[in-house]
């Protein structure tokens, strides 16, 4: 079994998905035989007191640095400023945690047969790659979000010099990584078409936890607590930023703003969560309810609260990457509402799955639709929900996806090992 550094923006105890996901392979691939470590920030995008209470931080380095311990695996945090707006702090609290974790990967005395490190940022494989030369070791890129396509699609990058940079940059990574860890179809396909030999492009998506997240009762603690347990509720759960195009949604709330039995729930933060709540208010929206992002063991109650959840891709976005949140949503039985491209990986799985419908990105009207349907179709969208947990079941339960990246893992620090 082989010694894997876990190089990754976010971990738990941060409540946020893909920092879930990389916890719950962590301890998959420690159960496989694997040792780990992790560096990671101190959590910063979405805080969860419940999570921070079973995983205490503890100062390292003279506080520095803080450690923590994730069920017998060490995890080390380097600070960086809470998620916010602003897109310089962002940006320099990525690169201080690049110049921390590069510092104390080559101080810890673990000495790494491999190093996995998902996206985003795109320039976490730089410090991988760098951390790969100082330890003797290969590196796999996770890539959950292809940069800086998404970027440019969303008009937040222009300058063609920066996109000459990002480009270039992306090119090395995808060429000094070992392997392309590619969590859906279409980004394999964008990947492949960018030049990337295909023996090193790997399909593995994410997967979902079916003992955790599972159907529940809508009369429940949250929905009682909300007054949503005898509503159609349409429920947005996550981050609200630009790459999710909500905006969308607050309009097809307003055009169902007299319709009786029907209340949109936005839970989350993000960069787009205040321009939101504004537009919201000067519509004078009663049928929409803003709350914040809830503790990770009341998502169970969300879901089942939930009537249908919306999924959205802002429109030129939706090949360059995939809501993970899909997977725990149709684990909890519920239909998914996809606002996307109908090429997308998205709709794909919809689709596949039979477990929702899909409406163009940025169609307000088309949103609307499709919600006054489901007011006189409540029973049949139940069953999509139950459709799309025994698809999740067949295709993207997290034993055999953990399976693929132990497979990938494994054979790739072994090869580098048996390199004379």
């Amino acid at each position: 079994m082989a010694r894997i550094l876990l190089l990754t923006l976010v971990f738990r105890p941060d409540n946020v998905s893909t920092a879930q996901i990389m916890g719950d392979l962590a301890l998959d691939l420690k159960a496989r035989g694997h040792t780990l470590q992790v560096i990671t920030t101190i959590p910063h995008y979405n805080r969860d007191a419940e999570a921070d209470a079973r995983q205490p931080m503890h100062a390292w380095l003279g506080g520095v640095i803080r450690r923590s311990e994730y069920q017998g695996i060490p995890v080390y945090h380097v600070f960086i400023p809470q998620k916010g707006g602003n897109k310089l702090l962002r940006m320099a609290g990525w690169m201080g945690f690049h110049v921390g974790s590069l510092i104390l990967g080559a101080l810890l005395r673990f000495k790494p047969q491999i190093i996995l490190a998902p996206s985003p940022p795109l320039t976490i494989g730089v410090v991988a790659w760098l951390l790969g030369k100082l330890r003797g070791c290969p590196w796999v890129y996770n890539v959950q979000e292809i940069y800086p396509d998404i970027a440019i699609n969303l008009g937040e990058l222009r300058n063609p010099a920066i996109i000459r940079a990002f480009q270039w940059l992306e090119r090395f990574v995808y060429r000094t990584a070992a392997g392309l860890a590619v969590i859906s179809e279409g980004m394999v396909e964008r990947i492949l078409a960018k030049g990337v030999p295909p023996a090193k492009v790997h399909l593995i998506p994410n997967f979902v936890d079916l003992t955790e997240f599972v159907p529940g009762e809508k009369r429940n603690p949250f929905s009682l607590e909300h007054g949503l347990q005898d509503q159609l509720v349409v429920l947005y759960a996550g981050n609200m930023g630009k790459p999710q195009g909500l905006d969308v949604l607050i309009e097809a709330a307003a055009r169902l703003k007299d319709e009786p039995g029907i209340r949109f729930v936005m839970m989350g933060t993000g960069s787009e969560r205040q321009a939101l709540e504004e537009q919201a208010r000067a519509l004078k929206l009663p049928n929409v309810l803003f709350l914040g992002q809830q503790p990770y063991s009341s998502m169970g109650a969300v879901h089942a609260t939930a009537s249908i959840c919306f999924v959205s891709q802002a429109p030129r976005t939706a090949s360059d990457g995939i809501p993970s949140k899909v997977f725990r949503i149709l684990g909890s039985g519920r239909p998914i509402l996809a606002s996307t491209s109908s090429d997308s990986d998205l709709a794909r799985i919809v689709r596949d799955a039979k477990a929702g419908e899909i409406v163009p990105p940025g169609n307000p009207d088309a949103i609307a639709a499709a919600l006054r349907r489901a007011l006189t179709a409540q029973d049949e969208w139940a069953r999509m929900g139950m459709r799309g947990r025994a698809f999740v079941n067949d295709h993207f339960a997290r034993p055999m996806i953990s399976e693929k990246y132990h497979l990938l893992l494994s054979r790739l620090a072994g090869a580098e090992s048996s390199k004379p």
